[in-house]
């Protein structure tokens, strides 16, 4: 295993053009994550020296891999936050940056047929259950199904699906897991339970990157039908990463019944308009009496989107997602598995399955 204070070491003996300092000595180590036999941090500069300092990011790859037990390196320049250049107005650049253009995607993940997101505006919703649940759904109709944790800063998928530990490289490809019939990766495999990811938004979206297409999802005799991707919240980096990268075949929206959720929800349906990705439905998860029921139908009428279901908040999702015994997979005959059989059977009408 690869220790933290030789990866420091090697990268403080990379030298700063500017200061003359090691790397690490003039601050320029950003997010650095040491986990096994691998490594990466962001290497954080201004942003008119960006283009100067790419010979240093290559000297400081090559630095990493030649650590004894390196066999995996990664390095991001990226540009310090600053303000807009003077002959740019603050208004209009707000205004720009609130008007996400549709990428043109580059290709979907080799031998994967289609690919699903599920989403929501807020965190708290109970979306990662839904996806983990809606996924073991969709392998109960006979498909075969990956699913992506893409939440970089808070993965849970080991803990819902009760896996752990370094995933198999073969011929430069990770092997997912496999556990209840899904195909799984998520960067929680990649590191220790309780390390914090202290990323900026390169970081994390270069990491998504690498899970989405350089993950083994399926072969050319057996490619996947379905890879659902956990998105985390929000309408971020991570989110507008994954669009440019591969094209979305779809989208689910979480979201609990009260006004504070849907609202966000309906942000993020806005953001799935915007950039050309059909919004499959909306699901309402923990509906009853402590937090309501209806909200989310009513909004999916509202937003002439479909109503996916609603989800009853029930202990048995979650004593089953803290076990790692998805309540689908392990009761596909039970209440639980019987509702969301039909989520994923209006699921795959919109994928056309």
């Amino acid at each position: 295993m690869v220790d933290r204070a030789v990866v420091l070491a090697a990268l403080d003996r990379v030298i700063d053009p500017i200061s003359g300092q090691g790397l690490v000595a003039a601050g320029l180590v950003q997010g650095l994550v040491v986990a096994e036999d691998r490594a990466g941090f962001a290497l954080e500069v201004a942003r008119d020296r960006v283009a100067a300092y790419a010979p240093v990011r290559d000297a400081a790859e090559a630095a990493l891999k030649a650590l004894p037990g390196m066999t995996r390196v990664s390095v991001v320049l990226t540009a310090e936050a600053g303000p807009a250049p003077r002959s740019a107005s603050l208004s209009q650049a707000a205004v720009d940056q609130g008007r996400p253009k549709a990428p043109v995607p580059t290709d979907r993940p080799a031998n994967v047929r289609r690919v699903l997101a599920v989403a929501s505006g807020k965190g708290g919703v109970g979306k990662s259950t839904v996806a983990v649940n809606l996924a073991a759904a969709l392998s109960a109709r006979g498909l075969s199904v990956g699913i992506l944790d893409a939440d970089v800063y808070g993965p849970s998928l080991p803990t819902m699906l009760g896996i752990g530990g370094q995933p198999a490289y073969e011929n430069g490809a990770i092997i997912p897991h496999e556990a209840h019939g899904l195909k799984a990766m998520s960067v929680g495999l990649l590191t220790k339970m309780d390390d914090a990811m202290i990323w900026r938004g390169p970081m994390a979206s270069q990491a998504i990157t690498q899970m989405l297409t350089q993950t083994r999802w399926g072969t050319a005799e057996a490619p996947l039908d379905v890879l659902v991707v956990d998105l985390p919240p929000g309408t971020g980096d991570v989110q507008l990463t994954l669009i440019q990268k591969t094209p979305l075949d779809g989208a689910v929206i979480v979201s609990t019944p009260q006004e504070v959720a849907l609202a966000d929800a309906r942000r993020a349906h806005t953001l799935f308009q915007r950039v050309n990705v059909p919004t499959l439905g909306l699901i309402e998860n923990m509906s009853g009496p402590v937090f309501g029921q209806g909200g989310a139908e009513v909004e999916a009428q509202r937003l002439s989107i479909p109503f996916l279901g609603d989800l009853p908040l029930d202990a048995a999702i979650r004593e089953g997602g803290d076990a790692g015994r998805p309540p689908v997979a392990v009761d596909p005959s039970g209440a639980v598995a019987d509702r969301f059989a039909a989520i994923a059977a209006r699921v795959v009408e919109g994928l056309k399955l």
